[in-house]
């Protein structure tokens, strides 16, 4: 506590935080333990935002904190802000708890916890469910060789740092991960195919960062449990990826498709007409040409839609017409021309949320060419010839 606050003098405000009857020590939860019923032990700890403890400008990170026996949980946030300061261990002389008892460690917005990962990490904490260190400003590469078979991680949160190299093939021995975010990080090299070992994977978010080559054909057919995909902001390309002829693809329960921002120069994949429970798909920015599929207009459940700034040709799908849920969508700065299919209603239900601009092709009838001038005063987003 002193290392992190200066709230009080702890030791003489609180000399024995697990007392029963004892006023409470803010920021600490004790409680009974399966292997002594007799005492209740610190299982876990909050610093940083009211009602916990405040961290003072000197605080750094207490190596300390691993050699509680029963500590279950770690919550630290915006606490380290001041002083540099880096994840450490206690020597290796100093016993641990073994097997430890942690099982959530989250370390967000601390923007002076600086350095790597140690790999002590992830290889002695073999109780971890959920592992967050994001936006921190840790740096170099994502420890692999201790990566423990059997592991516990549930979640794996390292986005919003500064982290570099590559995502390491060992993220496939995470059978039981759910949720994994690399986001907002330097990561470079190629998505390694091991992530589709992944089998109950929900959430899988790579964006923003430098990783190219091809989108291995594993995270589209064996992710079968995934619902959030984002890999916007890359330099990936989906060529060879085995898309191309109607390829039946597995993401049956996803939801959130963000792909925008990478370097595709190819056709939209018809494929992702399959997708039939997404309700968001984000292509934009990534140089697609030729026309737009026909089958997205089977995505019935789609409440989003953006295409704009790529070279997309040819008409509006009539199709679009009929997407009872869609409230934004965006086709601007294509090469699309034709008469756009949408009536009066769906151009009213729309609003500012639809852009048609920048396609010079594009014409509009004259009754929905009134709709959309009397919804904002000249067509607004819509901005059709």
């Amino acid at each position: 506590m002193e290392t992190l606050s200066s709230d009080q003098d702890w030791r003489s405000s609180y000399p024995n935080p697990c007392r029963p009857g004892a006023s409470s020590w803010p920021g600490i939860v004790c409680k009974f333990t399966a292997n002594d019923t007799r005492y209740s032990h610190v299982t876990r700890l909050d610093f940083g935002t009211p009602p916990n403890p405040s961290c003072k400008n000197s605080a750094t990170f207490p190596p300390e904190i691993f050699e509680l026996p029963h500590l279950e949980s770690i919550f630290i946030f915006q606490c380290f802000t001041r002083t540099p300061t880096r994840i450490t261990f206690p020597p290796p002389n100093r016993a641990l708890p073994t097997p430890s008892p942690l099982q959530q460690l989250s370390l967000r917005s601390n923007s002076a916890l600086i350095g790597a990962i140690p790999p002590r990490l992830i290889s002695t904490l073999t109780s971890l469910h959920i592992l967050t260190l994001s936006q921190n400003r840790l740096s170099g590469r994502i420890p692999t060789a201790t990566f423990p078979a059997g592991s516990s991680l549930v979640h794996l949160d390292l986005s919003y740092n500064m982290l570099t190299g590559p995502i390491p093939s060992e993220i496939g021995s995470f059978q039981k991960l759910v949720g994994l975010d690399l986001s907002y990080n330097r990561l470079t090299g190629e998505i390694p195919s091991s992530i589709g070992e992944l089998a109950v994977l929900q959430k899988l978010d790579l964006s923003s960062n430098s990783l190219g080559g091809t989108i291995p054909q594993s995270v589209f057919n064996s992710l079968e449990s995934l619902v959030f995909l984002a890999l916007s902001n890359n330099r990936l390309n989906i060529h060879g990826a085995g898309f191309g002829g109607k390829k039946k693809i597995g993401l049956r329960n996803l939801q959130y498709f963000l792909m925008d921002g990478n370097p595709m120069f190819a056709p939209l994949p018809v494929e992702f007409g399959q997708l039939k429970k997404l309700q968001e798909l984000r292509l934009s920015n990534s140089g697609y040409w030729g026309k737009i599929p026909p089958e997205y207009s089977q995505l019935v459940n789609l409440s989003s839609l953006s295409l704009q700034n790529n070279r997309l040709s040819g008409e509006i799908p009539a199709g679009f017409a009929g997407l009872s849920r869609i409230y934004h969508m965006n086709l601007s700065r294509n090469l699309l021309d034709g008469v756009v299919p949408f009536n009066s209603s769906f151009l009213r239900r729309l609003g500012r949320n639809l852009d048609l601009s920048g396609n010079a092709g594009l014409c509009l009838t004259p009754s929905a060419a009134a709709a959309a001038a009397e919804d904002d005063g000249g067509g607004g987003g819509v901005g059709v010839g």
